[in-house]
């Protein structure tokens, strides 16, 4: 066995190999900072600029109408709620569907044709333009009407969010299930479970953490939407006060920002500026939730 000098074991950093990775390990860091900064840069800007017009006034008024005579554009509550309630009725569509579909393209269908086809939709819709799930829902339930008579509702708004939020709650939920040990399955079916119980207290349990990952940030990219709001749901300037509202128009944080920024106007400026405030933190924090949830583990230490 040829032994070599020790000291042809020690890092040489002159070695052209040596200060290559050098070169190359800076330029990655370089190119990451850069990629980071205009995330940084643009959320620094709206949370100082925009919390400076924050207040408790702001977040429950109603929202003036266009005017150089006034001092104030009022405030955003409508627009709260009704981004609120909007989601909620989207999440009401999409969770079920969207769960339902990944445990059937995972558990059952597995690599079949059709879950194939299934799983080629839902990545095509994934990359759908957010403004052709709206022109879809204003063409099959706003301009016919089918909703009770009504037009542009916030039930119309809402289902166009779902439509967005399907695909990623669709992939995730395939993808966290394909990651639970085959295992697993074995042992529930060795002992008698049927794949109901398999699926209801192994599989889904596992994968919770990643399948909640997936639904917070459907959610977060639903809340920040405009253009399927702007051909559903329309902007109303009130307060939601009885379930009739949901068929009639409804605000929105982001419309408010799209119809306010446009006006000539300070005093409505500065309210889409707070509005844009509001929107980001929401969306901070259904991202930071989502990254937390992720931490967590797979499979819960109780079930184990």
């Amino acid at each position: 066995m040829k032994l070599y000098p020790h000291n042809k074991l020690t890092y040489n950093p002159s070695l052209t190999r040596n200060i290559g990775n050098k070169i190359l390990t800076v330029a990655s860091a370089v190119f990451a900072a850069i990629s980071f900064l205009p995330l940084l840069f643009v959320i620094s800007y709206i949370l100082i600029k925009g919390g400076s017009y924050i207040n408790f006034e702001t977040l429950i008024l109603e929202p003036e109408p266009p005017g150089d005579d006034l001092l104030s554009a009022g405030g955003m509550g409508p627009a709260i709620t009704g981004t609120f309630i909007m989601t909620v009725i989207a999440s009401i569509i999409s969770i079920p569907v969207g769960v339902g579909g990944g445990i059937y393209l995972a558990e059952y269908s597995k690599s079949g044709r059709f879950a194939q086809f299934v799983r080629f939709g839902s990545n095509v819709l994934a990359g759908v333009p957010s403004i052709i799930a709206g022109v879809f829902i204003y063409a099959i339930i706003v301009s016919t009407k089918i909703l009770f008579g009504s037009m542009f509702s916030g039930i119309a708004g809402g289902i166009s969010l779902s439509i967005l939020m399907l695909p990623t709650i669709i992939k995730t939920t395939d993808e966290a299930l394909k990651l639970v040990p085959d295992n697993l399955r074995r042992a529930a079916f060795g002992v008698g479970a049927s794949k109901f119980t398999m699926i209801s207290n192994i599989s889904l349990p596992a994968a919770f953490s990643s399948i909640s990952t997936g639904i917070l940030l459907a959610l977060a990219r639903a809340a920040g939407e405009t253009a399927p709001l702007i051909f559903t749901a329309l902007f109303s300037r009130y307060y939601i006060t009885s379930f009739d509202d949901l068929f009639y128009e409804m605000g929105s944080l982001s419309v408010l920002i799209y119809n306010f920024a446009l006006e000539p106007y300070e005093s409505q400026n500065q309210l889409a500026w707070a509005a844009s405030f509001i929107l980001v933190v929401v969306l901070l924090s259904l991202n930071i939730l989502s990254r937390w949830i992720n931490t967590l583990g797979d499979f819960p230490k109780n079930k184990v």
